[in-house]
């Protein structure tokens, strides 16, 4: 069964700029989308918020306009609303996995939800089990013209990024993009050395030949799937956040892997998907490892 596309919106500038990607990704990819408002009643003594059926009717509205308004953008397009009281972060996490992916507002808060989008958003994305793309308010079209590059953080060994690889290349292919595939590494400490490890260096030649080779062994498999897809290799010693911040304004999407790190008040997202979704300006898609860690 193909899985549509879904947007959480909350009525901010955040979340619309989210939909209107969201709707154009849809359109290129040839999927449905899914228009999405998590809400949960909250009476304000201070404010004429309404009652619950008049909260209720206040999202359905809303959520119901946004859909229009992108339907008469895209005629063609399967566009549904589904409004959904509860836990945004529970619910948001289980529309992402029924979902290709999920699009959210990477900051914005509505007067009815009441909720940080961009806070749970960060916290559906450590438990999500399918990507989930964060947009900024301004967003626009011409951000996703020609030259722009999809840009993708690869580390480790085949398997580490495959994930992230396959949906830059996937998003590449829909879009007729470049892939920039970054690999970043740096010095390893004294005691990382070990005759093995020395041995590996010195067949490839050195550090940065050995970075090259496995960067090229990673992308392998994805040239072979995407032919047409153009890429370039990119290797920057320094660390994985920084290198790719510095390429972030060549990009219209920027696709980085997520290992959620479990902790005692709850998930991480690690710190180079963190430092991405905070100082990138273009939209990031973060994409959980294949096992879904």
């Amino acid at each position: 069964m193909t899985r549509p596309i879904t947007a959480g919106v909350d009525g901010s500038a955040e979340s619309l700029a989210a939909l209107a990607w969201a709707g154009r990704e849809a359109v290129r990819r040839g999927l449905a989308l899914r228009v999405t408002h998590v809400w949960r009643y909250e009476e304000h003594h201070a404010l004429d918020t309404g009652d619950r059926e008049t909260q209720d009717r206040w999202v359905r509205d809303a959520a119901a306009e946004a859909a229009r308004a992108l339907a008469e953008r895209h005629p063609g397009l399967d566009v549904t609303t589904d409004v959904l009281e509860g836990d945004p972060v529970d619910t948001l996490t289980a529309a992402a996995a029924e979902s290709e992916l999920l699009v959210l507002g990477s900051r914005g808060h509505g007067p009815v939800v009441g909720f940080l989008l961009g806070s749970v958003g960060q916290q559906v994305i450590a438990d999500a089990v399918r990507p989930v793309v964060l947009v900024r308010a301004g967003d626009e079209p011409s951000g996703e013209a020609g030259g722009r590059e999809i840009v993708v953080g690869q580390q480790g060994d085949l398997q580490d990024s495959a994930a992230a690889l396959g949906f830059a290349f996937g998003t590449a292919a829909a879009r007729g993009a470049t892939v920039r595939a970054v690999r970043a590494w740096t010095l390893p400490p004294v005691f990382a050395y070990s005759p093995g490890s020395m041995k590996l260096l010195d067949e490839a030649g050195g550090l940065e030949p050995y970075e090259k080779k496995a960067l090229a062994e990673a992308l392998e498999p994805w040239r072979e799937r995407f032919p047409g897809v153009p890429v370039v290799e990119h290797i920057e010693m320094g660390s994985a956040g920084q290198v790719l911040l510095s390429v972030a304004g060549r990009a219209q999407l920027m696709v980085v892997g997520r290992r959620a790190h479990r902790t005692a008040v709850g998930a991480r997202i690690g710190s180079v998907a963190h430092g991405v979704l905070h100082h990138a300006e273009c939209p990031v898609a973060v994409v959980p490892s294949a096992e879904g860690s």
